[in-house]
C-alpha cells in the first residue's frame, strides 16, 4: 500500500513572527460537566438499573461506533487518543499570521486562515456551489445513505444540509479547525482530524463520501483515494468538487500577457513547491478510476470571475465569485506567497492588490473552470 509523502515544504520550517492566540477550552469544559452528571446521576439511580443500562449503551456502541447520541457537533472525546491528552488543550491555541487566523492541529498542513472573514467566504463558495448545482447538495445517485463523511467540512455547512436532508443518516465532517458551529442537527457531528494520513474508520462502513476543496492540501491524492475507496460500502459512492484557479477565457478577451495568466501560475508554482497540487480538479476522474471506482461521471462547470456574462445564471454566480474572490484572495494566498514564496509581505500586498483591480473589469471574459465527478465502489 502507498503510504503519504511528506511534505516538500514546511509552513513554518524557518523561524516567523507567528504567535499562538490561546482560546477558551471548551472541549475541557463539556468533559468536566459530563463526569459530573454522571456522578450526580448513579448517586440516585438503583444499581441494578445503572448496570443494565451502561450494558445497553455498550451494545449501541458495539452496533455502530460513529451512531453519537450528542447534539452538540463538537465532540471533545474525539480529540484524545490520536497523539495525546494535550491535543484537546491545544487545538485552539491558534496562530497568528500577518493578522490572520490559522488553525494549530498540524500547524501548517493548510495555506488557509480559520477566521470569522474566512469562514464567510467558504459560506459563500457553498451558496455557489448550490447555484451551479441548481440547489442540489450533490450530483451522485445517492439512495438512502445511512453513513455520510464530508472530508475537510470546513465550516460544516454542507454536512449540516446533508444531515437535514437525510435525518435517519449519520453525517460526520472532519477537518484541521473546530470552527463548525456547536448547535447542529443530531444526526450531523464533527471530528479534528487530518485525512493525509491513514483514515481509521471501519473499512467498508460508508455510503456516501464528499469532498470538496480540497485543493493544495493533499500530498497524495492516489493514497487519499486508496483510503476512501477502502472506508466506502460495496455499491456506496464518493463525490470530489473541485475547480481550477487559472482563469481562462473562450473568447480571446484575456490575452497571452494577462495578469490572470501570472496569477494562475504563481498559485500553481506555490502548490509545487508546498508538496500540495491546485490541479486536482482535472485529475479527478482518471485518478477514481485508477482507485478502483467504477461509473466515474464527470460534470464540468464554469465560474465567471465577474458578472460578465449574458446567461443569467452564470451572471449570479459570476456576481458572487468576484465578491468571494475580492474578498477572500488574501486567505488564498498570503500564506503561500510569504512562508512558501519567501515573498515578502508587501510585494505579496501588491500582487493581492493588483488581481483586486483586474476583478472589477468585465472586458476579460474570464472563468474558472471546474469539476464534479463521482464514481461508485462496485459489489462484490
Amino acid at each position: 500500500m502507498a503510504t503519504p509523502k511528506d511534505d516538500a515544504f514546511s509552513l513554518h520550517s524557518a523561524a516567523d513572527s507567528a504567535v499562538h492566540l490561546a482560546e477558551a477550552q471548551h472541549s475541557e469544559h463539556t468533559t468536566a460537566y459530563a463526569q459530573d452528571d454522571a456522578s450526580s446521576l448513579s448517586a440516585v439511580a438503583p444499581q441494578g438499573h445503572m448496570q443494565a443500562q451502561q450494558q445497553e449503551q455498550e451494545q449501541e456502541t458495539e452496533d455502530d461506533p460513529y451512531d453519537y447520541a450528542s447534539d452538540s457537533g463538537f465532540d471533545s472525546g474525539s480529540l484524545l487518543g490520536d497523539e495525546t491528552d494535550t491535543l484537546a488543550s491545544s487545538i485552539m491555541h491558534y496562530r497568528m499570521e500577518n493578522g490572520r487566523q490559522y488553525h494549530a492541529y498540524r500547524d501548517g498542513a493548510y495555506w488557509g486562515p480559520n477566521d470569522e472573514l474566512a469562514k464567510e467566504i467558504l459560506d459563500f463558495a457553498h451558496h455557489m456551489y448550490l447555484l451551479t448545482l441548481d440547489h442540489k447538495l450533490h450530483l451522485a445517485p445517492v439512495k438512502n445513505p445511512q453513513r455520510i463523511l464530508d472530508v475537510g467540512t470546513g465550516t460544516g455547512i454542507w454536512a449540516i444540509d446533508m444531515a437535514d436532508q437525510f435525518p435517519s443518516a449519520t453525517v460526520i465532517g472532519t477537518d484541521l479547525s473546530p470552527i463548525q458551529p456547536e448547535w447542529v442537527p443530531p444526526n450531523c457531528h464533527f471530528e479534528i482530524d487530518d485525512v493525509t494520513l491513514d483514515w481509521t474508520y471501519p473499512e467498508e462502513h460508508f455510503d456516501f463520501i464528499h469532498i470538496r476543496e480540497l485543493f493544495g492540501c493533499i500530498p497524495d491524492w492516489d493514497f487519499f483515494f486508496q483510503q476512501a475507496y477502502q472506508h466506502t460500502k460495496p455499491g456506496g459512492w464518493i463525490e470530489i468538487v473541485e475547480h481550477s484557479v487559472h482563469p481562462i477565457s473562450d473568447d480571446g478577451s484575456q490575452g497571452p500577457d494577462h495578469f490572470y495568466h501570472t496569477w494562475g501560475e504563481t498559485v500553481i508554482e506555490m502548490g509545487r513547491i508546498f508538496g500540495k497540487s491546485f490541479t486536482i480538479w482535472e485529475e479527478a476522474k482518471d485518478r477514481l478510476e485508477r482507485a478502483g471506482f467504477v461509473d466515474v461521471v464527470e460534470f464540468t462547470y464554469k465560474w465567471p470571475v465577474n458578472g460578465w456574462s449574458e446567461d443569467k445564471k452564470l451572471k449570479n454566480i459570476g456576481r458572487w465569485n468576484q465578491l468571494r474572490l475580492h474578498e477572500g484572495i488574501e486567505g488564498f494566498m498570503l500564506r503561500l506567497l510569504t512562508q512558501v514564496g519567501g515573498w515578502s509581505v508587501a510585494r505579496a500586498q501588491v500582487h493581492l492588490a493588483q488581481m483586486r483591480r483586474e476583478l472589477k473589469s468585465t472586458k476579460t471574459h474570464a472563468y474558472l473552470p471546474g469539476t464534479v465527478v463521482y464514481g461508485r465502489k462496485p459489489l462484490r
